[in-house]
């Protein structure tokens, strides 16, 4: 099942759960002593058990804070959320999750790009001071700094750490995109399941046409080689290939400014080659991995060009680089559709896996029901015994006025 549908799944269990745990109990305080009832806390959030939960998660706490979504959700009934009635209100959910997530990444990018600079400023020796209280306020999750004063150590320690950071934010991008991959495949196959014979060799049929379409496009230029920078140089820039000038060009887009190539200035350079492999018209080009290829030739850039590995690729690196054989005469580049993300012993785990949730997500929403279904059944035996106890009020209502009402009794002398 795909991310929605697991979501799905999630709200119908936190919406079975908070319906099991508060099913209102209608009584009548003016007529009837009851006791009273204790103020509940609010249920725990599910436990989905799914290997992506922490994510689900995010995308709960987010739409539990919307108060659009509530009210979707509140006019909403249970077989309309099971039926994935509110499918893109979830899109445009996971779109403001990831739009958050590149955020913080931006963020990442621009303190690190301000380490650099700092030790820049303490290497050069020219005098600048570097204001250590400013950069302990933008660093203040890291605990390795020297309380008093920076020294290039104690910014080599912080750099790292970022680095690291953003190291991490690319393995989890790649992990995501296996996940997606196995995911599409294993709906590809599921839906084949559901199709009589003619219906599944159409189905791999079409299947076979999209990748053969998808994979006949324009040779690719390996990523960072000179012939690549001048496709640029030409298309983008609209200057002479004859006069490609890599200084000139390094400046041109280092949009910023700042005598460095960041990820996202690095990433901007490849637009021209995706645009020969993907086309958001077409069926057989997924924008999804569109952006993992991007992210796979930023990663080799880096790798080949960036020599002191804090993630930023300086004019003097650039320009080394372009003074390289691999410059000149590359390898060949081997796209997405030559490189499978996963193995077939990866898809087995990861069906298996699929398999073992769904299971534990039936379960749960069984013993969820079972508890519904019990407290319902509660709330009508108590229904029954508010309604005899209004009625036996009722009686005695009655005898007591007749009591009052009767005439006194004549006795003879």
């Amino acid at each position: 099942m795909s991310w929605i549908k697991v979501l799905t799944a999630c709200l119908v269990l936190s919406s079975l759960l908070f319906s099991a745990q508060s099913v209102p109990i209608s009584v009548d305080k003016t007529k009837v002593s009851v006791p009273e009832e204790k103020v509940q806390e609010p249920p725990p959030s599910v436990d989905t058990g799914l290997h992506y939960d922490r994510y689900l998660r995010e995308v709960i706490d987010f739409l539990e804070k919307d108060q659009h979504f509530r009210e979707k959700l509140h006019n909403t009934d249970m077989e309309d959320i099971k039926q994935g009635k509110l499918a893109k209100e979830l899109d445009f959910v996971s779109h403001h999750v990831r739009t958050k997530l590149d955020e913080l990444k931006r963020q990442e990018v621009s303190r690190l790009r301000t380490l650099i600079r700092a030790k820049q400023d303490i290497e050069g020796g020219n005098g600048v001071v570097v204001d250590h209280q400013a950069l302990l306020k933008q660093f203040e999750y890291l605990n390795h700094m020297n309380p008093h004063t920076f020294e290039v150590d104690d910014l080599d320690r912080l750099i790292k750490s970022a680095t690291k950071d953003l190291e991490n934010y690319d393995k989890e991008r790649h992990e995501e995109f296996k996940r997606y991959e196995m995911m599409k495949e294993h709906e590809r196959r599921e839906h084949l399941k559901t199709l009589d014979e003619e219906g599944r060799k159409k189905e791999e049929e079409h299947y076979e046409e999209m990748k053969k379409k998808h994979a006949d496009h324009p040779k690719i230029n390996h990523p960072g080689s000179q012939n690549q920078l001048k496709e640029v140089w030409e298309e983008a820039d609209g200057l002479d290939p004859d006069d490609f000038d890599p200084k000139t060009f390094f400046n041109l887009h280092d949009t910023n400014g700042d005598g460095f190539f960041d990820e996202q200035e690095l990433e901007a350079l490849f637009t021209k080659e995706l645009e020969k492999i993907y086309d958001p018209a077409n069926e057989e080009d997924d924008m999804v991995e569109m952006e993992e290829e991007r992210l796979r030739m930023r990663e080799h850039v880096m790798n080949e060009v960036d020599m002191d590995k804090d993630r930023l690729v300086s004019l003097g690196e650039f320009l080394i680089a372009t003074k390289k054989k691999e410059f000149l005469e590359p390898d060949s580049w081997e796209t997405l559709e030559q490189n499978q993300a996963y193995t077939e012993e990866e898809m087995r785990e990861f069906e298996e896996h699929l398999t073992r949730q769904e299971q534990d997500l039936n379960q749960k929403t069984a013993e969820l029901q079972k508890q519904r279904d019990e407290l319902e059944r509660q709330q009508e035996q108590l229904n029954a015994q508010k309604i005899e106890l209004q009625q036996a009020v009722e009686h005695m209502e009655r005898l007591k006025n007749q009591k009052v009402e009767a005439p006194p009794e004549v006795h003879g002398r």
